[in-house]
């Protein structure tokens, strides 16, 4: 097939990716990626009525009643604004650029470059035993979290849909309160972004930021002063600009924070503390698959490495349930003694062999390994472009990063469900002689973890932009296509992966048509 997918995404991806990269000293690299300012052709006023994710109702958690705008104490704050405009500094200015673009887009962005800094698997110990990140102890070495592709699709997920909630509150208050913004009430005030026309308490960037901390500081325990810092601009971007007084913003994070509080119950209830296992389970896995007459897969680090995350199958999500993740597990693979099997060998041995420079580009391209944002990742950046030019307001934008997520966090689920459930080696193991193209996972073969994500972004994001369906399918069969051109995967872990991950999105797809925002 040619390869116009890569063609049309390479120039638009590849200094994405290399902002996002995390530099040899660990620092976090943040993205210079230039957006225009949010401007929303629909500012979705009625969203407010939309089903949230974990939220009874949009009023569950109360703010306090506003001041009149009339108030000396609103006088205050308005003149704050005014002493800001005043004196404004040039690293002022740049933190109003920054953020003005959208605080859902910029948060992903965030979670982009924490996720790439912590995907590096741990060293082994002097013993040859492998150290495991702890969240009790995060400052251990090694450092919590090992952000591989499950962690982080559950991370996407957690702070996506705790964003969207909010952001359905907060826009149920503003409706509620009806206040007005500062420039309305005083034209004298200066503007630094488009005017909203929606009231203006409790502000959408004061409830991103107080639910965003909340649920970052959980995640990436070691980075909270970083996540604080960036919590801190925007709510002080806000008040600069003119578009908020300082209650609406304090309003507005004191509500994120409550509501993230839904969220890290649920987290720490969903089983993803468990899914390391232990020896006993790496055992019987093997055990089992031995069992059946099948080889089973073996690490091939050296020495071997405990595999990644065996019990990530039975976390919960919000949308499938274990019962569904169960009746979606796709069929056996092959059976390793089987003349499909050593058929499938043999073409990734052809493709390991005979590397052509056009299927090298998209094993490049989707690799998305160890210091990177992960498949996840990768397909929230192609997402946030999508977005940009259509225009959301942040409660959409909120809502369909929301879906996305979640989706790829039941594909993680799915997908690790079938890896343990048949424990089929990987192609190197089976054959020596194949070399990878880029590096050797350290889990199971079947099913393709690349395809499963792709396949459930891809259903998604061709729900909510139904124009770029096509195309985004060809991304998706791309990026499991170069699974097999990389020699980690055969043909089945592919397809069926793909068929996994599409049914996967379904469960999104059908949340969105039933949650109000259509």
């Amino acid at each position: 097939m040619k390869n116009n997918t890569y063609l049309f995404l390479g120039k638009c991806f590849l200094l994405t990716i290399l902002l996002l990269t995390v530099s040899c000293n660990k620092d976090i690299v943040e993205s210079n990626q230039q957006y225009p300012q949010l401007n929303p052709t629909n500012q979705d006023q009625l969203a407010g009525a939309w089903k949230p994710i974990l939220l009874t109702s949009p009023d569950q958690f109360p703010i306090d009643v506003p001041v009149a705008t009339s108030s000396s104490a609103y006088k205050a704050e308005m003149n704050e604004i005014k002493s800001y405009q005043a004196n404004i500094t040039p690293e002022q200015k740049k933190i109003i650029q920054y953020w003005s673009v959208g605080g859902v887009l910029r948060w992903n962005e965030i979670m982009q470059t924490l996720v790439a800094k912590h995907n590096r698997p741990p060293y082994q110990n002097q013993d040859g035993t492998y150290p495991a990140p702890s969240s009790a102890n995060p400052f251990a070495n090694p450092q919590f979290p090992f952000s591989n592709p499950p962690f982080a699709a559950r991370a996407y997920a957690y702070v996506s849909a705790a964003q969207y909630d909010a952001m359905v509150a907060a826009w149920y208050y503003k409706q509620f309160y009806n206040r007005s913004a500062p420039f309305v009430v005083d034209p004298s005030i200066q503007v630094l972004v488009p005017k909203s026309a929606l009231p203006s308490y409790p502000s959408e960037d004061g409830v991103l930021a107080g639910v965003t901390v909340e649920i970052l500081k959980l995640l990436f325990p070691t980075e909270i002063a970083f996540i604080q810092e960036k919590a801190d601009e925007q709510k002080l971007y806000r008040i600069i600009s003119g578009a908020n007084v300082r209650s609406d913003v304090e309003a507005g994070a004191a509500l994120g924070k409550k509501i993230a509080a839904l969220f890290t119950t649920k987290a720490a209830g969903d089983g993803a503390g468990a899914a390391i296992g232990n020896q006993a389970l790496w055992t019987q896995l093997e055990t089992t698959a031995v069992g059946k007459g099948e080889m089973p897969w073996k690490s091939l680090d050296l020495p071997a490495r405990p595999p990644m995350l065996p019990l990530f199958g039975n976390v919960k999500s919000f949308l499938m349930s274990p019962a569904d993740v169960v009746a979606n597990r796709p069929v056996p693979p092959p059976s390793t003694k089987s003349v499909q099997f050593f058929t499938e060998l043999n073409e990734v041995k052809k493709y390991s062999q005979n590397a052509t420079r056009e299927n090298m580009q998209i094993v490049t391209f989707w690799a998305d390994g160890v210091g990177t944002y992960t498949p996840p990742g990768h397909w929230n950046a192609i997402a946030n472009k999508e977005f940009v030019q259509q225009n959301y307001s942040e409660v959409r934008w909120a809502r369909n990063l929301a879906l996305l997520n979640i989706a790829m966090m039941d594909a993680a689920i799915s997908c690790w469900d079938a890896k343990y459930y048949y424990f089929n080696p990987r192609p190197c193991q089976m054959d020596a002689s194949i070399k990878t193209l880029t590096g050797v996972p350290n889990f199971p073969a079947y099913v393709s973890g690349h395809s499963t994500f792709s396949g459930a972004a891809a259903t998604f994001l061709s729900h909510v932009i139904p124009a770029k369906a096509t195309q985004f399918d060809a991304m998706a069969t791309e990026a499991s296509n170069s699974r097999l051109y990389g020699a980690i995967h055969y043909r089945s872990d592919c397809e069926k992966g793909l068929i996994l991950g599409k049914a996967a999105g379904s469960f999104a797809v059908n949340r969105a048509k039933i949650d109000g925002a259509e």
